[in-house]
């Protein structure tokens, strides 16, 4: 908060966005509004699971020259972030069954966040205009969604993969959307 200890250089944008959405700034603080703080509870246990993702890709995965993988970028598109690795074994299943999992806490969060502020009569962001509003909440907290959602489609491919081949099944028939076909039979 401004005045903090830690507020200059580290969280000066920020005062920016609790004035934008009160529920980080003094408003809710002083209403001893116990949302964000539940909220920094849950942010630490999302980025201890990407961590533990991220450990997991580092630890037991080896650089490759070939990108596999659904959502797996080109190197050249994204430099040494893009480099491939290659997973796997029950290190590969762990590690993408906590991406998955992950992902879907950062989703469901967001979404409660947003239908917070719509079952409140959007009490912490009412006071901004439409266009403070799109480009300072809409948009940042809706890549909260949006991210999460391509990694839990990307993620959730994998899975579904993997428990075809497990099953004897060709990894090249499976996706969701043969999966929640209705076949007639």
């Amino acid at each position: 908060m401004p005045g903090g200890s830690l507020h200059w250089p580290v969280w000066t944008p920020y005062k920016l966005y609790g004035e934008v959405d009160y529920i980080y700034g003094f408003p809710a603080l002083e209403a001893g509004n116990g949302f964000t703080s539940a909220q920094g509870v849950m942010n630490i246990a999302e980025s201890l699971g990407y961590v533990a993702y991220l450990w997991l890709v580092w630890r037991f995965g080896r650089a490759t020259e070939e990108v596999e993988g659904r959502g797996a970028p080109s190197s050249k598109s994204v430099g040494w972030l893009g480099e491939a690795r290659s997973i796997g074994g029950s290190e590969a299943g762990l590690a993408v069954l906590i991406a998955f999992t992950t992902s879907a806490l950062t989703l469901s969060k967001t979404v409660l966040y947003w239908l917070n502020e719509y079952f409140s009569g959007f009490a912490n962001i009412g006071q901004n205009d439409a266009l403070s509003l799109l480009f300072l909440w809409i948009i940042p907290n809706g890549l909260w969604m949006v991210f999460p959602a391509y990694m839990m489609y990307v993620f959730g491919q994998e899975l579904l993969e993997a428990l075809a081949i497990a099953s004897g099944e060709s990894s090249s028939t499976v996706s969701v959307g043969r999966i929640l076909a209705i076949k007639d039979e």
